[in-house]
């Protein structure tokens, strides 16, 4: 899941990136409403973590044009106010939560977990692939009913399969859905994690879900 972070303390965002990734999401970071508003619109990003006081426009008018344009994002709003008119403001323009300075990290994650479980009416909870069954949420897999520990990247890749299963999801593809947009290293590090992926997913279960496509990429499938 990719997710926006609009914050002009550098720290902060920062902070809350590395956190995130950490997590296995790919995470966006910009300090100005407005690169956050044309951000935000541009790129279907699982969720919004927005800032309150921004520079070039404040996070109330941004959320509110987001939510102009159609879009049904997840919001979570922060705010170094801690009154119930600014809490007000906040969901009256559109922000599924909020959360005011200074703020737990772990509290930030449950919030923002919870979010992507109430507000992706679009992501299924859970997804199957013939008997590769993944909960994105609480970032579970199992296969043929047996639990399989993946790491947060690994499991980011193969959900980006399984969102797409059947089709051919190339290489480039994969790295825009699993990694920053700020990843500037080589894009074969996608073959590392598919390898990874068909030692734990594929061998032990006597299976070939994860199919090579020459000059495509790979594709998952639910029997193979």
């Amino acid at each position: 899941m990719r997710l926006l972070i609009v914050e002009d303390e550098v720290r902060l965002a920062r902070t809350l990136a590395t956190g995130l990734r950490g997590e296995g999401y790919a995470v966006d970071v910009v300090h100005d409403g407005r690169e956050g508003l044309t951000a935000a619109t541009a790129y279907p990003y699982a969720a919004v973590i927005l800032d309150i006081m921004l520079p070039g426009m404040n996070g109330y008018v941004v959320c509110d044009h987001i939510r102009r344009s159609g879009s049904t994002v997840p919001i979570l709003m922060l705010t170094a106010k801690n009154g119930e008119y600014d809490e007000a403001e906040a969901l009256d323009t559109g922000a599924d939560d909020y959360l005011s300075k200074p703020f737990s990290y772990v509290v930030l994650a449950a919030r923002l977990r919870a979010l992507l479980r109430r507000g992706g009416a679009t992501r299924p909870v859970a997804l199957r692939v013939g008997d590769l069954w993944l909960d994105p949420a609480a970032r579970r897999c199992r296969r043929a009913g047996e639990e399989v520990r993946l790491t947060a990247k690994e499991f980011a890749v193969v959900e980006c399969l399984a969102r797409r299963q059947g089709e051919v999801v190339s290489k480039v593809d994969i790295l825009d859905e699993v990694w920053d947009h700020a990843f500037s290293g080589d894009v074969n590090i996608v073959e590392v994690y598919i390898r990874a992926l068909r030692r734990k997913l594929d061998l032990p279960f006597g299976r070939a879900s994860i199919e090579t496509v020459r000059g495509g990429g790979y594709r998952l499938v639910a029997d193979a």
